[in-house]
Formats: C-alpha cells, structure tokens, sequence
C-alpha cells in the first residue's frame, strides 16, 4: 500500500516498531477512555498484522489505525482474532484470500468524516492490491446492555443476518441472540443512531454479521461477527471508495 493522502489526512503503513507501539496506544486511549492510567492495548495477534495509521498532516498526531492479517484462504480462519470468540467453522470452506481487520478505532478527540474517508480508502487499496475476496472483522457496540441497542440489533436481524452457509455459531461463554429473542420490528431511525460508525460502512456495502453479540467485560463492549464479501458490494459504492484511493 502507497501513502494515501485526502485532505489534510494521511494514511500509510507502519514501518517500525515505534509506528506499532503509536497504534497501540492510541488504541488504549480509544477502547480504555476511562481508564485513570495511559498504556498500550497489544496481543499476540500484532506481529501476525500489517497496520494502517491515518495521520493528521498539520500536527503530525496520529489519530486513526486499524490492523489487517492476511489469510490465504477461509481454512485459516481458526487462528484469526475473532475465532477467539466465534466458531467459525462454517467459513474454512471460504475459497479465496481473506483479510481480518480488526482494532479499528478514531482518536476520542477527532470526529471529521475525512477520517473514516481515508481510512477506507486506504482499506480498499490494500484489498483490491492483494486481490481479496472476503473481509471480516469484529463490530463493536459500546457498553455491554443489549437494550440500549434492541433497534440496531432487530435491524440487523431483519436485513443483514450472514447468509446460512457462513452463519458463525457461538462459541463465548457470554452471548446476546438477538435473532431468537427480539420480535420487534426496528425503529428505523433509532436503529441507525445507535449503529457504530464502522458497522454502518460495512452494512452500507452489503455486509452481515452473526445472528448474535458476545458480552465482552474486558473492552466493555458488545461486538457481532461481521463479513463483508468483496465481490457484492454494489459498483456505486465500489466506485466511491476507488476514488479515495487516486
């Protein structure tokens, strides 16, 4: 991947050990924010990955990251990072090159659009170089109370459930079935206010996720497994993010 500039906004690969360590503690401050202590958020995962960084060119602060690991195709799945918390199984059978991305996050203090604009673009980039044909990763919801989030999850339910033949099974101890246990019908509009950021995108290019959350105490968050599978997002939307990337 080329350094990607858009705007006042640079995204590059990180290159040395101090690059890494830039990401793992602004992924501190993102994930741990009330945290009394700064620190770094880092796993045995880190070395296996190429990482993203996304600058701000005026002030040279790092303010955007995310890490990507390459797998052949989906047999490799099992020692991905999200394996820890999904059987997933159902996509060995995936053939083709699979990318999980993973520990994406925005500096607490940033909130410009342009951000996530060339954050993605540097994604796309680094997708169609490698000629990848599946991407996946964990979608984070703050907070572990599922019913602050009943909508989002009824809408996910209703149009975005993974198709049955790469339909993640549990596997943490701890989990929220939202397809067995919501009838609701979404709220539209509460749905989306309380949908990340990032699920939106994914969603937004035809992606799906698990028909279940994992409670996760430790980042304090509730994530769904998420897919999205290259070759069906839609060509606007395809097209959009290409022109991120010239």
């Amino acid at each position: 991947m080329t350094m990607l500039k858009q705007g006042r906004y640079q995204a590059r690969l990180a290159k040395t050990s101090h690059d890494i360590a830039a990401a793992q503690e602004l992924r501190h401050r993102a994930f741990f924010q009330d945290e009394a202590q700064r620190g770094l958020d880092q796993d045995e995962f880190d070395e296996k990955c190429s990482h993203v960084l996304v600058s701000d060119l005026k002030t040279g602060r790092l303010v955007c990251c995310f890490r990507m690991m390459e797998l052949a195709d989906g047999r490799g799945i099992t020692n991905s990072y999200a394996a820890q918390y999904y059987e997933l199984s159902a996509l060995a059978d995936f053939d083709g090159p699979i990318v999980e991305m993973g520990r994406f996050c925005v500096d607490p203090s940033e909130n410009s659009p342009d951000i996530l604009r060339v954050a993605w673009g540097a994604m796309t980039e680094f997708v169609d170089s490698r000629g990848v044909q599946l991407l996946f990763g964990c979608s984070s919801f703050k907070g572990t109370e599922a019913e602050a989030y009943y909508d989002a999850f009824a809408m996910l339910k209703e149009r975005h459930l993974a198709p049955k033949r790469w339909l993640p099974k549990v596997k943490a101890p701890d989990v929220f079935r939202f397809a067995q246990r919501l009838r609701r019908k979404p709220d539209p509009k509460r749905a989306m206010r309380s949908m990340p950021p990032l699920l939106k995108t994914y969603l937004a290019m035809g992606g799906w996720v698990s028909d279940h959350a994992v409670i996760d105490p430790v980042m304090n968050t509730l994530h769904v497994f998420t897919g999205l599978e290259i070759g069906a997002i839609p060509p606007a939307r395809r097209r959009f993010l290409q022109a991120a990337t010239r």
